[in-house]
């Protein structure tokens, strides 16, 4: 009986003790951390474009010098220095007077050979009428017939004398070989120009449309061509496109195409020379300007890309992405990065359909970490998509009496 009282209080005891126990498992149930929410993008393959960005320099599509084709002194310059002139305006005026004597020369020249040419064929057709009534001798009417021929001959000859004469007096004016952009005036008025100098007196330059000239390995373009036959690649039956990354980085708005690849690959280089041509309506692209140039060369059938915001690299330029496995569990991944397309890397190696990469909220995880995956979108991090969730299933508070 004595025991009795005891017992009771060793067992109120234990009671006690098992219920601080479960009352502490609970708040640290309560106390656990949920998981943290990722953004993830699940892989599919996808037909990517190979887009090849490589170096070049603008090139005009035309250029020609202007050079005189008759001697002479400058008398005017009629082209305004920078202007657009078009194919036969009139660039400067040499002296014509001496031209115009020419002319003169050869219409009075032309005009005596007319007159001898004149006399010979009455002579010839007085000689042949005697010939008929046997009063002329056959020696004098060859006579006849042989100046009737030499007349007709210094004619001819007169007639191509005026016939230069006429054109040296048309050359005196200086005129546009080709439409374009002319530049600065490399003679003034009062110089002497000769035909047979090597000196120009401007230069004209074609620049709508543009060429842009660029070059690749040869390497490259053996692997593209390989890949292509392998079946690895497709390509539209299209003319390639091409378009143009001012040197400050900002892309030229207007589009180009494909004109030529270079037949042979430079010996000191081992590069392939390759020509764009590009609309250049508003003249921003100008002759010698350094420029990137992005050409579509080849689709990948099947490929990977994920944003480049998701790809790691460790100490040793090991690359490495977050891939969201069974039970919801972040495991590391090593990767191939490939190419660059837009804001995403392209895999070549390490990733397969179905794969949920995370993109966004890897910084609160880690590999072998519990997660909440959430489609990732560009626009919104996953954090606030979740935030967004998770007070979509909250009920709405009670309105106050």
């Amino acid at each position: 009986m004595q025991k009795t009282p005891l017992r009771a209080l060793t067992l109120l005891s234990c009671l006690v003790f098992l219920a601080a126990c479960q009352e502490n498992q609970e708040g640290q149930a309560q106390q656990a951390p949920p998981p943290s929410a990722v953004g993830v993008v699940t892989m599919a393959a996808e037909a990517l474009p190979i887009i090849n960005d490589l170096p070049g320099r603008v090139a005009p599509t035309r250029l020609a010098e202007v050079r005189p084709r008759v001697s002479g002194i400058i008398v005017e310059r009629v082209f305004e220095q920078g202007s657009l002139v078009k194919q036969g305006d009139v660039l400067y005026r040499i002296d014509p007077a001496p031209f115009q004597v020419q002319v003169d020369s050869a219409e009075a020249t032309l005009a005596r050979a007319k007159a001898v040419q004149l006399q010979a064929r009455q002579t010839a057709d007085r000689q042949q009428q005697l010939r008929r009534n046997n009063v002329a001798s056959q020696q004098e009417f060859d006579n006849a017939i042989a100046m009737l021929a030499q007349g007709d001959a210094e004619v001819a000859v007169a007639e191509a004398g005026l016939a230069e004469a006429r054109l040296n007096f048309q050359y005196s004016h200086v005129t546009a070989p080709i439409s374009g952009r002319i530049g600065r005036a490399l003679i003034t008025e009062g110089a002497l120009v000769s035909s047979n100098a090597s000196e120009n007196l401007a230069t004209i330059q074609q620049l709508d449309p543009i060429y842009a000239d660029f070059t690749q390995p040869a390497a490259d373009l053996i692997r593209l061509r390989k890949a292509l036959e392998d079946g690895k690649l497709m390509t539209g039956d299209n003319e390639a496109e091409v378009k143009l990354i001012l040197d400050d980085g900002t892309p030229y708005e207007q589009s180009g195409r494909l004109l030529f690849s270079e037949a042979a690959v430079d010996e000191t280089t081992g590069q392939v020379t390759l020509r764009g041509e590009f609309p250049n309506p508003n003249g921003d692209l100008l002759p010698g300007m350094y420029v990137r140039v992005q050409i579509q060369q080849g689709v990948e059938r099947a490929a990977f890309a994920v944003p480049q915001q998701a790809v790691q690299r460790d100490a040793g330029g090991q690359a490495s992405v977050l891939v969201v496995g069974e039970a919801d569990k972040v495991e590391s991944r090593r990767v191939t990065v490939g190419r660059s397309l837009g804001d995403r890397w392209v895999i070549s190696q390490g990733l397969k359909e179905g794969d949920r990469v995370v993109a966004d909220g890897f910084q609160k995880t880690a590999p072998g970490a519990t997660v909440k995956p959430q489609p990732w979108s560009p626009e919104k991090p996953a954090t606030e998509q979740a935030a967004e969730g998770s007070n979509a299933e909250q009920p709405a508070e009670p309105a106050q009496k």
